[in-house]
């Protein structure tokens, strides 16, 4: 919320007095109570829920998937928005919010690579995209949280102030340009380096396709490259062809399945592309130097082990 506000209020004004001149908004609630983060900081509304009508957007600032829910008036309130034509904005998990109203039927959603795989399972008949910073899909914006949202704002900013004006917010927020939607979102792989983006959209399918196993032909044509041209410039950039980043990922991702959950073996190698249990401990034994069974009933338990995979107010 604050990096969405900060990008209004730098393009409102002249310098960084923050005066809502070229633009306004307001902190709707339907109670008028602070409103409490995720991280303890409170926001004041300023208003109660008008007529949706009177803004050209309503935006949902999404919280923790797994904490309170909206309440009911909030709810009501997004859908007299949708009834009336108003722009509807999900910022991070916001795009939980509009889903579960069933606001994003038809429609392309962006979400975070760090809640793809809870969305996808939720939302399983959603388009749902961790390739892209934010989507513009006739009037629905859903963005990937953190700094993304500077650049869903600065788009809502060159599209009714000028592309001047939303420079000069990007500028002073310390950010050199605005990126356009289809910039590829970071890697969940901290050591994952991959420069180019389309490696990098590689990467994400990869990633999201894990129990699927695509073949490097399915994934090079997704990307618009051939599987030479695709390989060619994974060795570039991350050292390995895709397939053998493709299982590193994938034994990777089992790895932390075992630290952090209680399926069964068989559903934890599904769930990673392999359908052969015995191969998938072959596998893994050979990548970590131990198997999956002994990883998990190591004294202690592996609840306590870190893994090495980092796999709702409205405005």
């Amino acid at each position: 919320m604050s990096a969405f506000v900060d990008a209004l209020r730098l393009a409102a004004d002249e310098g960084d007095r923050s005066r809502p001149i070229h633009c306004r908004w307001t902190v709707l609630s339907h109670d008028m109570r602070p409103i409490r983060s995720s991280s303890g900081i409170e926001v004041k509304p300023t208003s109660e829920l008008v007529d949706p009508a009177s803004f050209d957007y309503v935006v949902v600032v999404g919280g923790l998937t797994d904490g309170p829910k909206c309440h009911p008036s909030l709810l009501a309130y997004l859908l007299q928005a949708d009834q009336k034509g108003v722009p509807l904005v999900g910022l991070c998990t916001g795009s939980f919010v509009l889903a579960r109203l069933g606001l994003m039927k038809g429609r392309r959603c962006c979400v975070s690579w760090y809640h793809h795989e809870a969305f996808a399972a939720e939302f399983p008949d959603i388009s749902a995209t961790s390739a892209e910073l934010f989507v513009v899909d006739h009037n629905r914006i859903t963005c990937a949280g953190g700094t993304s949202v500077v650049h869903a704002a600065s788009h809502l900013i060159a599209a009714h102030g000028g592309r001047e004006r939303a420079q000069k917010a990007l500028r002073i927020l310390i950010e050199e340009q605005q990126l356009p939607a289809s910039t590829p979102q970071p890697l969940s792989l901290p050591q994952t380096t991959a420069i180019d983006p389309r490696v990098r959209k590689a990467v994400l399918l990869i990633e999201q396709t894990c129990d699927q196993v695509l073949s490097i032909d399915e994934i090079a044509q997704r990307v618009h490259l051939s599987a030479r041209q695709l390989e060619r410039l994974f060795v570039r950039d991350l050292g390995m062809t895709p397939s053998v980043f493709g299982e590193k990922f994938r034994l990777a991702r089992a790895r932390q399945l075992l630290h952090t959950a209680t399926e069964p073996l068989y559903a934890v190698a599904l769930k990673c592309g392999y359908k052969n249990q015995s191969h998938f401990a072959s596998r893994f034994r050979a990548e970590f130097g131990v198997s999956p069974s002994s990883l998990r009933n190591r004294p202690g338990g592996p609840a306590d082990a870190p893994a090495d995979l980092s796999p709702a107010s409205l405005i």
